[in-house]
Order: C-alpha cells, then sequence, then structure tokens
C-alpha cells in the first residue's frame, strides 16, 4: 500500500497544476467570443488582449520567492492551502468582469496563486516519495497541468465564456476540500524538529508496518545542521552550480515556445488553414500531450532524466523548424495537416521531457538548507521567460512573421540540446548527499 498511498497523495497535493493547467489553457478558447461577440460589456483591443494572456505569466513570476519563503516557514501544505482562497477570488473577478481592469487583475491573481503551486507542488511530491519513485512523484506536476489545460480546451470548445470560467474557478474549491486532509511534508517537519509528526506522516505515507526508522534519521539530519545565512547559502559552490543548472533548464523551457504555442493554439491553426475547426485541433493537442507526459512519466526512471530533455530538445528543434518552413514556404502548398503534425510533435516531444524534467530537477538539485529559495528563484526565472514569450509573440508574429518565430524557438531547442549534453548530471536513483556530491566535481563525469 505504501506506493499506492504516495502516488495518490502525490496527485492530489498536485492538483494545484490542475488549477493553473486550467488558466494556462483558458485564453485560447474564449479569445474569440471575448474580442468580437460580446462575451463582456467591453471589446479588449490586439494590446489589452496580449496583457490578457500574458499577465498570469508575470503574476506567476512575482509569486515564487513569496511561497518560497512561506514554504520554509509555515511548511508546503498549509502555503498551498492558503493559495486557494485568493485564486478562487481571482476566478470571480474574471466571471464579474465589467471592465477590462477587472479581467486583467483577475488573470494576475490566478496567475499569482497558479504560480506558487510551481515551487510549493513539486517540492511536496517528491518529499512525500521515496528515493525510486521520486522522478514519478515529481512528474506528477506536470501530468496535472497537461491534464488541466486538456481540460480547458474540452470545456472551452463548448461552453460559453461564462460557464467556461465558472467550470474553472470551481476546480481551486474543490482541491481545497480533499487537500486539507492530506499529510504535510515529512521533509519540513523533520527540518523543524517535530520529530513525532514527521513519523506520524512517514508512517501514513509508506505504511503503518514500514521501517521508516533510515529515511527519518537522514531527514532530521538536515534539520539539524549549523543555520547559515541566506547570502552564504546562496553563494555555496554547489549552490550557484544548481542555480545555473535549474535556471537555465526553465529558461529553455519556456523560450523553445510551449506557451506560445499554447496559448495561441487556436490563432496558429486558424493561420495555417488547418482542414479541422481550431477548437478540435486544441484538443488534439491537449490529449497529445497528456499522453506524452504519461509516458514521459513511465520512463523517467528507466532512461533517467537527461536522455530524455536530449530527446525532448531534438523533437522540439525538428518540429519548430518544420514550421518555420511551413509558415516560411508551404503556407499555399495545400499541406494544412502539417502545422497539426508539427505542433503535435513539438508538444509529444515537449512533454517528455522538457515539461516535467525542470521542475524535477528544480527539487533534486539543492540541499534542503536552500531548496525552497533557490527554487523559488528558478520557478521566477521560469515565469519572467513565460511572460516574455506570451508578450512578444503575438506582436512579433504580426512584425516578422510567424516563419521568423518558430526560426527563433528552433535556435532555443539546438541551444537546448547542447546544454543538456554537455552540462547536466543524471540525477536518476541518486540522493541528495550523492547529487550534491555530483555538483561539487570539478569536471562532470
Amino acid at each position: 500500500m505504501g506506493k499506492a498511498t504516495q502516488f495518490i497523495v502525490g496527485i492530489i497535493g498536485a492538483m494545484g497544476a490542475f488549477c493553473l493547467g486550467a488558466v494556462i489553457g483558458w485564453s485560447g478558447p474564449v479569445e474569440t467570443e471575448i474580442k468580437y461577440f460580446g462575451a463582456y460589456e467591453f471589446s479588449p483591443d490586439t494590446t489589452e488582449w496580449g496583457l490578457v494572456g500574458s499577465l498570469m505569466t508575470l503574476g506567476a513570476a512575482f509569486s515564487c520567492i513569496p511561497v518560497g519563503v512561506l514554504i520554509g516557514k509555515i511548511g508546503r501544505k498549509t502555503t498551498m492551502l492558503s493559495l486557494l482562497p485568493p485564486f478562487f477570488i481571482g476566478w470571480l473577478l474574471i466571471i464579474l468582469a465589467v471592465h477590462i481592469s477587472m479581467l486583467l487583475i483577475g488573470r494576475f491573481v490566478v496567475g499569482f496563486c497558479g504560480g506558487g503551486f510551481c515551487v510549493a507542488g513539486p517540492m511536496y511530491t517528491t518529499e512525500i516519495a521515496e528515493i525510486r519513485y521520486r522522478g514519478i512523484a515529481g512528474c506528477f506536476f506536470q501530468l496535472l497541468i497537461v491534464n488541466g489545460v486538456l481540460y480547458a480546451f474540452i470545456v472551452g470548445a463548448f461552453a460559453n465564456t461564462l460557464y467556461f470560467s465558472i467550470a474553472c474557478a470551481i476546480w481551486p474549491i474543490i482541491y481545497f476540500l480533499i487537500f486539507m486532509w492530506m499529510p504535510e511534508s515529512p521533509v519540513y517537519l523533520a527540518q523543524k524538529g517535530k520529530t513525532e509528526k514527521a513519523e506520524k506522516s512517514l508512517r501514513f505515507l509508506r505504511g503503518k508496518d514500514a521501517d521508516v526508522s533510515g529515511e527519518l534519521k537522514d531527514m532530521s539530519a538536515e534539520g539539524q545542521k549549523e543555520t547559515t545565512s541566506t547570502g552564504k547559502l546562496l553563494c555555496r559552490k554547489v549552490t550557484l552550480k544548481g542555480l545555473f543548472l535549474s535556471i537555465f533548464l526553465m529558461i529553455f523551457q519556456q523560450m523553445t515556445g510551449i506557451n506560445a504555442i499554447i496559448f495561441y493554439s487556436t490563432f496558429i491553426f486558424q493561420t495555417a488553414g488547418s482542414t479541422l475547426e481550431p477548437r478540435f485541433s486544441t484538443i488534439i493537442v491537449g490529449v497529445v500531450m497528456v499522453v506524452s507526459t504519461v509516458i514521459s512519466i513511465l520512463l523517467i526512471e528507466r532512461l533517467g532524466r537527461k536522455v530524455l530533455l536530449l530527446i525532448s530538445s531534438a523533437m522540439m528543434g525538428v518540429s519548430t523548424l518544420i514550421m518555420a518552413l511551413y509558415f516560411g514556404l508551404l503556407m499555399t502548398s495545400g499541406v494544412g495537416w502539417l502545422a497539426l503534425m508539427a505542433v503535435c510533435c513539438f508538444i509529444i516531444g515537449f512533454s517528455v521531457g522538457f515539461g516535467p524534467i525542470p521542475w524535477v530537477m528544480m527539487a533534486e538539485l539543492f540541499a534542503e538548507d536552500v531548496k525552497a529559495l533557490a527554487g523559488s528563484i528558478a520557478g521566477t526565472t521560469n515565469w519572467l521567460c513565460a511572460f516574455i514569450v506570451t508578450l512578444l509573440f503575438p506582436v512579433l508574429n504580426l512584425h516578422i512573421g510567424a516563419a521568423a518565430c518558430f526560426g527563433i524557438f528552433c535556435g532555443f531547442a539546438v541551444a537546448a540540446f547542447l546544454f543538456v549534453l554537455f552540462l547536466i548530471p543524471e540525477t536518476r536513483g541518486k540522493t541528495l548527499n550523492e547529487i550534491q556530491a555530483k555538483l561539487g566535481e570539478k569536471k562532470e563525469s
């Protein structure tokens, strides 16, 4: 039962990612109705709609560091629960908006709350799992994100903006009511010297008859380390190297174009002249994303992080090159199916590697005493890059064309491949101390 319990608790703990996925997927299906068919009393112009798409990513960027501080002070579970009431309020602002400012504020708020789960969620799911299941549990976060996106694509394809927004707003409530019964991270409890509570949490997760003494001893030893100033923690050589690796994984995750493709998927298929209705094309994209993420979960502890990242970046590079060639040379050639095929190839590539693994490695690359702060810095970087991509993509598409945009994404995918090939260490099956020792080497073997 220990394995099943860890997976169930991990999936429930990652439900904040489902709520975030609904936020990410919301803007694509509603764009036409909001801009042209009177979903609200106002009609956003191009700039305002760009902000509707991108402000949620800016909100997410603003949340990572505060949440990184909170999860170290009040715990992973309490922090995640505290994000859910304002999450619901953000959706209320979107539902009841009578002015563009209400819609923009609502998008910022739901982005802020959703982004907070990007730091707390992967940390919680990896900390409740045994080492042999850590990679799988770390992927739950991305799995729930893509299921949230798919949920948004499906509901948004058939419901009007009002009912669609309500269908998204109920999930923070559902999450709160379920997650409140789950245990706190035993790692956090041990760090705070709450040994009995940590043991109780571990027995709940591993089974009441399991021998948890070894795990508990290791967790408690981490918590008893001498307290060091934040500046000294961040300036440790091994921490700086972990930050360098984690930050660039986050940069490549976003700058290869995933959020541009998701946020503007309907627009991409309309422009590409796909023979399928754009709303059905985006649903196909969502299904492909979910299936590919499940494949990643099945492979991550067999092939390892590095191999999947290399496969991922190679597939994203090839698919964005095809998209660039399509928009540059082939749009009048009657091959509209090529755009859908290339996007699906990109989604598969992203979902098996650069989707889940940067979040997994963010929770693996840092010592416990600096994990929350370093993870929040990496998360902030991720969302700032997402903000840049979602804000600039429609503008650049207008001025330099879709072919050039996808050419830029292809360049980042090539750079990501080289970065992983030469710099990323394999962390599969390694304890925290082994990973720290690996990072501390002068040269990667």
